[in-house]
């Protein structure tokens, strides 16, 4: 799955304002909700918090994958958080995160939601790209990587 299909450069932001776990996903769906990308945000921020609820997406290497089904949405889509500073989000390393992806789709698209986050998960774990990428200073910077990394392949 092409990354860029579901993300546009208008749901990057950084640095994000929150500074907790349940601020950053508030945060990146009311980025979604800007963007025209989900109908009812206030249901996908509960589907999001309730899916977190059952264990952290704090998934390790400074990566968390906040992610949620709601019918509300029509589609897949995406937003990605920078944290002004590194923040706790009880990742399973133990260690901070660096980068928030928030996933969102409809209940019906479980296969395309699973091969996002697959996707995902591959790209960060090319060392080079996620130090370029936790290195990035504005959303800018990290909608031009993934542009790269993606129209590369």
């Amino acid at each position: 799955m092409n990354l860029l299909k579901i993300l546009s450069s208008d749901c990057v932001k950084a640095p994000l304002l929150a500074t907790d776990k349940r601020g950053v996903i508030n945060e990146l769906v009311d980025v979604l909700a800007a963007a025209d990308r989900v109908a009812d945000p206030d249901a996908l921020k509960e589907a999001v918090w309730t899916r977190e609820q059952t264990r952290t997406t704090g998934i390790g290497h400074g990566l968390a994958i906040p992610h949620g089904k709601c019918a509300g949405m029509t589609s897949l889509a995406m937003a990605i958080g920078k944290p002004a500073e590194p923040m706790d989000f009880e990742a399973i390393d133990g260690q901070p995160v660096n980068l928030v992806v928030l996933l969102a789709s409809p209940p019906d698209r479980t296969s395309d939601h699973i091969q996002a986050l697959a996707r995902i998960s591959r790209l960060m774990t090319m060392d080079d790209f996620r130090q370029s990428i936790y290195e990035a200073g504005t959303a800018e910077e990290i909608w031009e990587l993934l542009e790269q990394e993606e129209t590369a392949r």
